[in-house]
Order: C-alpha cells, then structure tokens, then sequence
C-alpha cells in the first residue's frame, strides 16, 4: 500500500514540468494550481473521518486509492487551468485520506509488535516514489503526455491496490478519526506539530518545485527535470532501510536534528551549484536529511493517541498547504535560486525545533 501510493505520489509531481508547461502557465498559476493541492489535503479530515467510520482503514485505503488514480486521469486531461484546479483539489483529498488510512493501519502494526517498523513502510512508499518518479523522466523523455502516462499507470496499480487490500490480514472494523477540520496539537505535541508543518512545507516544495528549478536554472531537458526528484527519492529510501535500527541505537531526537542539518547543507548547495549534476547531489542530501523525520514523528504522535495524531496530521498538511505555493511566488518575485534557499532555512529551523521535543524518543 505504501509503495502503490508513492508510485501515484511521484508520477504526479514528476509530470508538474510538463502540465505546466502544456498549458503555458507561469509560477505564479502554477502556485496556485499547487496550493489547490494542499487546501483538498487540509480540508479532507471530514471525509476521511467518514471513511474510516463507515469501512474501516483497509477498505479506505482501497476506495480512496481507486479515487486517487481516477483524479490523476482528470489531471492530464484538464484542458485548462481552472479544471486543473479542480482535479488537484480533489487529488489531495484523496491522497490525504488514503495516507490517514495506511498511517492508521502502520501505527496498529507497531503497537501489536511492540517493535519500531513506521522507518521500514515510509521506506516502501519513498521506493514507490523513487518508482513514479524514474517513470515520469522516461515518460517525459520519451515525449508521452501526462494523459497518456497516467492512463498506462493507472491499470496495473489498480489491480495491485485491490490485491494488496484483499491479502492484508485484518478486519473492516470501523475506525474513529477526529471528524474536526482544525485540531491543533497542544503542550509537548505542539513540537512534534511544528516539524511535520516545516517538513511538509519542505518535502512538498522539493517534490514540486525541485525539477521546475532544474528546468529553469540548469535549461535541462524534460527528461532530466524529474531526476532532482528521484536522487531526493533514492537517499531518502537509503535512509528509511536503515533507520529502525539507527533509531534503536541513537534515539529519534539527535536523528532527526542531524539529519535536518544535512538537509540545509543539500538544498544550500544546490542553490550554488555549478551545474545540474552537482545540483542532484545537493536533493540526495536533503533526501537523507529529511528522510526520518516523518516516521519519527508520527509514530511519536501515535503512541500518544489518535487525537494527539489527528493534532500532528492537521499541521503537518497546513504545511502541505502553505509550502509549494509559498515558493512558487517567491520564485516569481526573487527567483528560482532563492526559493530553493528558503527551502533550506526551512531545514535550519527544523534543527532547532527537534532539539526541544521532548516525545521524540
């Protein structure tokens, strides 16, 4: 399930270059097109909640898979940018309930096995990712409209979601989620709060904006575009492997704060690249720096109960809401270069957070 997700996940922002420029639109449009993204996550927690209520995790995680791949069809055939719009919204609608639907069922599996395993799943969706994304650049190399790719996608991984939900062991018991659109973490979990906000706004920003900058900086290719993607996919799969393990070691806080430092140290240096090549080293490191954080944190959150969880999740999309679209308008105003920098003080600031959270253990 995991994996079938970052597949769709990475074939949609590995074809942002192409649809915007299909249909001709600037940063800015194109912010906005992204903000639709994160306004449909932020706005789904009532359609989840229902969801979850009226089937159970597993069969939401099939209905809202299936919804998933259908918007992604209505993405490459929007003719325009205000069915665009449209089709994105919904896009985080349903990627924003099937990832409260797989979270769900991940965080049930650590409590029965009493063992870390939220590193080693996130692993699984960044290799489904790392997959939607390679895809992407042979698409776009190859000259494949967005349409077109997404039609080809969209079969196969409907299949796999379906078998993959038939093979889980478990029930449909029904499943109580905070039905509030707003719920906002409090006392020590406001820490926890702010780093899924700041690492949204970061992962969400590197995934939309990342081959965009590569596009207009380096004048790379619509095949090359998508690899700055793909070398964030690859460290940060590298990574997740290993960090169940590192954790048992080291502990989630100085992992997290580490790694959130070496994410700065990429994105700075991929704003001073030389060239594209050098470039996609700077996103590989920020892939590794950034790639614990969210496992990390919510399993935190989890263990302190679904609406310490539903608190963490809400902050975490009102960063996935605020951030491309945020660094879509500072491309416009300063440029590409500084918005990617801004990604990196991004990094900065969440350093400096983990070292206060206390639940991260």
């Amino acid at each position: 399930m995991f994996t079938l997700f970052g597949i769709t996940m990475g074939s949609w922002a590995g074809r942002i270059p192409a649809l915007r420029e299909g249909l001709g639109i600037s940063h800015a449009t194109l912010s906005m097109v992204l903000l639709c993204g994160g306004l449909g996550a932020l706005l789904s927690h009532p359609v989840s909640s229902r969801l979850m209520a009226a089937f159970g995790p597993r069969r939401t995680v099939l209905i809202a898979g299936q919804s998933l791949l259908a918007v992604l069809l209505c993405i490459g055939a929007a003719p325009n940018v205000p069915l665009l719009m449209l089709a994105v919204l919904m896009l985080g609608v349903m990627a924003s309930c099937m990832n409260v639907a797989v979270q769900s069922i991940a965080t049930k599996l650590e409590k029965t096995t009493g063992r870390s395993e939220m590193s080693k799943l996130h692993a699984w969706g960044c290799a489904g990712g790392l997959m939607g994304a390679a895809l992407g650049s042979v698409m776009a190399g190859m000259h494949v409209k967005p349409f077109m790719h997404y039609l080809m996608l969209a079969m196969p991984v409907s299949l796999l979601l379906k078998l993959a939900c038939d093979s889980l062991d478990g029930d449909d018991k029904a499943e109580a989620v905070e039905a509030k659109v707003f719920c906002l973490p409090r006392g020590p979990l406001i820490w926890l709060g702010a780093l899924g906000f700041l690492g949204s706004m970061s992962e969400g920003s590197i995934a939309d904006w990342s081959g965009v900058y590569l596009k207009d900086h380096f004048q790379v290719t619509d095949g090359f575009a998508p690899l700055a993607l793909t070398a964030f996919s690859v460290m940060m799969l590298v990574a997740r492997l290993c960090g169940d393990r590192m954790k048992a070691r080291f502990g989630a806080r100085p992992l997290v704060g580490c790694g959130a430092l070496l994410s700065a140290c990429g994105l700075f240096f991929a704003v001073f690249a030389p060239s594209a090549l050098c470039a996609l080293a700077g996103f590989a490191a920020a892939g590794m720096g950034l790639s614990l954080l969210f496992p990390f944190v919510y399993s935190a959150a989890g263990k302190e109960g679904p609406l310490a969880f539903a608190g963490v999740a809400t902050m975490s999309y009102t960063g996935s809401l605020m951030g491309p679209p945020l660094v879509g308008t500072l491309a416009e105003v300063v440029g590409m270069q500084a918005a990617i920098g801004f990604i990196g003080s991004l990094s900065l600031a969440m350093a400096l957070i983990a070292s206060r959270a206390s639940l991260l253990k």
